[in-house]
């Protein structure tokens, strides 16, 4: 059986996966004059938000934030990648592991996360 706190994290999980989807669909949107991509985007972020509000029930908003942005940032960038075939500098990847990084620290070690 899960606990509140997990099920917490299962919902921020959703949260951020389905704003991924919105996001990456976006730029494929081109303008929202394209219906489809449009669709997913309106409806990815429609149920980003509210699994989001969900998780705001049991954890704290600047953590939920941190995790929903660090994890979003490094998503979102692999999306670009795989699927519209940008690319990554030096800087950019370094950037991105450090902002991982400060997610990674906040869930292991901070004392505002219940774990």
């Amino acid at each position: 059986m899960t606990s509140i706190v997990e099920t917490s994290y299962i919902y921020l999980a959703i949260a951020i996966i389905s704003e991924v989807i919105a996001t990456t669909a976006l730029k494929a949107a081109d303008e929202f004059s394209r219906f489809w991509p449009s669709v997913l985007v309106v409806a990815g972020y429609a149920s980003a938000f509210w699994f989001l509000s969900l998780t705001l029930r049991t954890l704290p908003v600047g953590i939920v934030y941190a995790i929903w942005a660090g994890v979003g940032v490094a998503l979102v960038a692999v999306a670009g990648v795989v699927i519209y075939k940008q690319t990554l500098d030096a800087p950019a990847i370094a950037g991105m592991v450090l902002i991982v990084a400060g997610v990674v620290v906040i869930n292991l070690f901070s004392k505002s996360v219940p774990h």
